[in-house]
């Protein structure tokens, strides 16, 4: 496994994502991942699976302090007391006294700069939650909630095809957390030639080249979903190589600004 430090604290650069695995499928995706070594698990409250999440720890063999556990604070739930609720509702769900990370899911729906990070800070100060995090969020605004909050981690979409050089710079500069989500553009990285060409050089899959890509950039995490045992598994085993950096530049170069995901309602005008 590879760690980020932020903060002087270690982070499991590879966690699992959890959006659209619901249900027994959830339960045991987390049951299996955490046998293959997972220890970084990625929910929220708007997938509807905290449950299943807390579920599935429960059952675990694993101390708690031996997970990394992550949820958000979806955009309806962002005026304040809407947030205290939703985040005891959560920690219920979850099973557990405290998330390691709470993240602002997008800024939108009740949300408002001061009140909303306001309310998220008093999370960690009655200890609901270990570390405070902004998802979606624009530079600009990334830079405002910094005011406002003592922010552990930043989480936005992150692949090949989209560069985002310019939050990763600012969160290695404020020694931010800098976690992706859809690392592998649902699939895309596939059927990209330079990351099939790079994989066949490793004997390692399209795949795994976009999530080694990523891990192994500093201050970075991904959080592939993986909804097979088999993906799952091969997600994981991207530490036994190490990409030089002619490879890792060619891969910057696969930058096209395609957003994957961008929600009218949701995403910052800043976005365009």
């Amino acid at each position: 496994m590879i760690y980020q430090t932020v903060e002087g604290e270690e982070v499991p650069a590879l966690g699992l994502g959890t959006w659209r695995v619901t249900g027994d499928d959830c339960r045991e995706a987390i049951a299996d991942a955490l046998k293959i070594g997972y220890r970084h698990i990625d929910t929220a409250q708007a997938y509807e699976n905290e449950a299943e999440v807390g579920e599935a720890l429960a059952e675990s063999d694993l101390d708690r302090d031996e997970i990394f556990l992550v949820t958000k604070v979806w955009p309806s739930n962002l005026e304040p007391e809407a947030l205290h609720r939703s985040v005891d509702r959560s920690l219920g769900k979850l099973q557990t006294g405290y998330v390691d990370l709470l993240y602002v899911h997008w800024p939108a729906g009740g949300f408002e700069m001061n009140a909303t990070m306001e309310a998220l800070r008093t999370q960690k100060e009655e200890g609901n939650a270990r570390r405070l995090g902004v998802s979606n969020f624009t530079p600009d605004l990334l830079e405002a909630a910094m005011e406002r909050a003592p922010l552990f981690a930043l989480q936005v979409e992150y692949h090949p095809f989209l560069d985002q050089r310019e939050l990763i710079g600012r969160c290695r500069e404020h020694d931010l957390l800098f976690t992706s989500y859809s690392p592998l553009a649902r699939g895309e990285v596939l059927d990209d030639e330079t990351l099939q060409s790079i994989a066949e050089a490793h004997g390692k899959t399209p795949a795994q080249v976009a999530l080694r890509w990523q891990v192994q950039q500093d201050h970075v995490a991904a959080i592939p979903k993986a909804s097979s045992a088999k993906h799952r598994r091969d997600n994981f085993e991207i530490f036994d190589f190490e990409l030089s950096q002619k490879e890792m530049n060619a891969i910057f170069d696969l930058a096209r600004g395609e957003r994957i995901v961008a929600p009218d309602q949701l995403a910052p005008a800043a976005w365009g």
